[in-house]
């Protein structure tokens, strides 16, 4: 079945840049849409951005509106989320997960491990 494999995340300042990649390995990103979403301690999952199978739309939440772009790169098999002015409240697990072009969780049929991203001020 192959498997997302997100990396890039860590430990950053406030107001400080990150960018994260979302790898597939044995599966074919270009055939869903792909989505990014995080879990901080003690909350639920929550949706961050999507991206459709052709990268024409994307959607975003709106605490990340205008600081956090989606992309993606079918040649590489690769989607990126970067995320630029930093905040203490956008500490959580990231997860990417593939299936249809959605903000809800229940849309999204494949997920990776995730990967920690923490903001300290």
């Amino acid at each position: 079945q192959g498997q997302l494999v997100e990396s890039g995340g860590g430990l950053v300042q406030t107001g400080g840049s990150l960018r994260l990649s979302c790898a597939a390995s044995g599966r074919t990103l270009s055939r869903a849409a792909m989505g990014w979403f995080r879990q901080a301690p003690g909350k639920e999952r929550e949706f961050v951005a999507a991206i459709t199978r052709s990268g024409t739309n994307t959607l975003y939440a709106d605490s990340v509106k205008g600081r956090f772009t989606i992309s993606r790169d079918n040649a590489k098999n690769t989607v990126y989320l970067q995320m630029n002015s930093l905040k203490s409240e956008d500490t959580a697990v990231y997860y990417c997960a593939s299936g249809s072009y959605s903000t809800s969780r229940s849309n999204y049929d494949y997920w990776g491990r995730g990967t920690q991203v923490t903001v300290s001020s």
